[in-house]
């Protein structure tokens, strides 16, 4: 699938809010500025094919057209570009064909896929599954296509994702293009620190990618595209079905297999009408307080600042995913005190929740201000040690110069995801415990191994990374005031815009709480949309916002 990222903000360069995308949901459209400087951007995705970027110009200004003829994009060229992005490395489907194998003969093998498709012969074959199990000792369903599904589904998604990204809400972060787990992780951050929250809602969708209603789905999809080539497409991936282990054909009418290259794309769409516009529009219509979503894939997080309102939340969602066949887990769906209305002495202490593989406590800094923390959540950290405890069994006995640079691959690669500002401890711990591991490991070669010449090896010669923070950047420089403003949440929000450093509050003046005003602020400011000609001066949106507010004498 060809992608192109586009450096331009999303305060450049999304819609309004009439378009249902960009950034008028308020708190997810502070993946934009970073206190201090800017380390990332929100990109936006544009399609390689010029044909598929006016598809997305047309999506993006009528949010309510219905698209019919789009099968004609499925060219030789798109599905060349798709098995381009196919995993060279990613296991077989039923067929036994790999990447490698399919691209000996590639030019004839696509040219007669193409025809297939064009004169409807094409046909979906079942997915080859497999269980992984899971932290909790359950099993986790794993669907492998063939790599000639993954090529066509790669295709439809490149002509799907020109459509649906213009409809997203910038607060979903979940296998989108240009959008990561630690943009959604600083967003929430961000409004943990910054936002007017007392209450947690951790919101867990029962078996979601298992339960998805197929003709629920269709018609879903139906909503913005109609075209029935395509949509046959989507059907018999859907009606494929799986084989399992032992060899049983299995089918059904829900659930769509998790491992395929078009899944992703089609629980996000779904999930984009039955919960992302359904929250939108309740906090929009019911909320009095302020409310924040994030959703990455179908991990779900919404802060409010009422605990009344959350119930209220809560019931609401668990009727809206009964009208589509899901459910929420009860177990798993908890409600919880956090924020910094909990740290006064007199009040219950406040709890804390996982999300993303990190533990958020609501804590103090060194000054005694409110600071949210985050560290590695202990399950993500015990089966990360688990994992490294099996390979090292099983790789006793080969050259301790490979283990070490294996081991010293899997450090990395920790440090890279769990090396976030604050979370040094566990990072230190994690690699205590590798050292640990494999120590225990060498020592269990032989009867008579010397034990000294072991430990000069690994401390001296063979010596572990050291833990290094990867993402240092803090919460984002965005007034959750502003933003609920933009959204529309409530009556309690309204702008808050300072020129200078009033919009980049330092640490000091965030994590009291209050509002800091300007020592010569005699008036109120109003916040224009960036012109033209700023764009064209400064096209990666860096610190424009603040050169775009203009003060206006009471």
């Amino acid at each position: 699938m060809g992608v192109g990222l586009s450096r331009i903000s999303d305060e450049a360069c999304e819609g309004s809010e009439e378009q249902t995308s960009g950034w008028s949901e308020g708190e997810s459209r502070a993946g934009n500025l970073v206190e201090g400087t800017m380390t990332h951007t929100i990109q936006r995705w544009y399609p390689i094919s010029p044909e598929l970027r006016r598809v997305q110009e047309k999506a993006r200004a009528r949010p309510e057209e219905r698209f019919t003829s789009l099968a004609h994009y499925l060219t030789v060229e798109a599905l060349r570009r798709a098995y381009e992005a196919v995993d060279p490395y990613s296991a077989p489907g039923i067929d036994g064909v790999t990447k490698k194998e399919y691209g000996r003969n590639l030019e004839q093998r696509l040219g007669d896929l193409h025809e297939r498709l064009k004169n409807g012969t094409y046909r979906a074959s079942p997915v080859l599954r497999r269980w992984i199990a899971k932290p909790d000792g359950g099993k986790r369903p794993l669907g492998l296509p063939t790599v000639e599904d993954k090529i066509v589904q790669g295709a439809v998604v490149e002509i799907l994702s020109s459509i649906y990204e213009a409809d997203f809400y910038s607060f979903s972060y979940g296998f989108r293009p240009g959008r990561s787990t630690h943009q959604a992780l600083q967003s929430l951050q961000t409004v943990l620190q910054k936002g007017k929250v007392s209450w947690v809602l951790d919101a867990d969708i029962c078996q979601f990618f298992d339960t998805i209603d197929h003709k629920e789905l269709m018609s879903v999809i139906r909503r913005r595209v109609t075209d029935r080539r395509l949509l046959r497409l989507i059907g018999k991936w859907l009606a494929a079905g799986a084989v399992e282990e032992d060899g049983r054909r299995v089918q059904g009418k829900q659930g769509t297999p998790q491992g395929g290259v078009i899944s992703p794309l089609l629980a996000n769409i779904f999930l984009h009408h039955v919960v992302d516009r359904f929250v939108h529009q309740w906090r929009r219509s019911e909320a009095k307080g302020e409310v924040y979503i994030i959703r990455y894939a179908d991990d779900l997080l919404i802060a409010c600042e009422h605990e009344s309102e959350a119930r209220n939340l809560l019931e609401a969602l668990d009727e809206r995913l009964k009208e589509y066949g899901l459910k929420l887990n009860r177990e798993k769906t908890r409600l919880l005190r956090f924020g910094r209305r909990w740290q006064r002495p007199d009040a219950p202490k406040s709890e804390t929740f996982d999300f993303l593989g990190f533990t958020h406590i609501a804590g103090k800094d060194r000054q005694g201000c409110y600071l949210v923390r985050r560290k590695t959540s202990r399950k993500r950290l015990n089966r990360s040690l688990k994992a490294i405890n099996q390979w090292c069994k099983r790789y006793r006995h080969a050259p301790v110069g490979w283990q070490w640079r294996e081991l010293k691959v899997k450090l990395l690669g920790h440090y890279n995801y769990y090396g976030v500002r604050g979370n040094f401890e566990s990072l230190r711990n994690f690699r205590y415990g590798v050292w640990k591991l494999w120590m225990k490991s060498l020592m269990r070669r032989s009867q008579k191994v010397n034990k000294d010449r072991i430990y000069r090896l690994v401390n001296e010669v063979f010596v572990l990374p050291t833990p290094r923070i990867t993402h240092s950047e803090g919460w984002l420089a965005v007034n959750p005031g502003y933003l609920l403003g933009r959204a529309g949440c409530g009556n309690a929000a309204r702008p808050d815009v300072c020129p200078g450093k009033a919009s980049m509050l330092s640490r000091s003046q965030s994590c009291r709480g209050k509002s800091q005003k300007p020592r010569s602020l005699d008036g109120r400011y109003e916040r224009n949309r960036l012109s033209g000609a700023h764009r064209q001066s400064n096209p990666m949106g860096i610190r424009a916002s603040h050169r775009a507010v203009t003060r206006v004498n009471a």
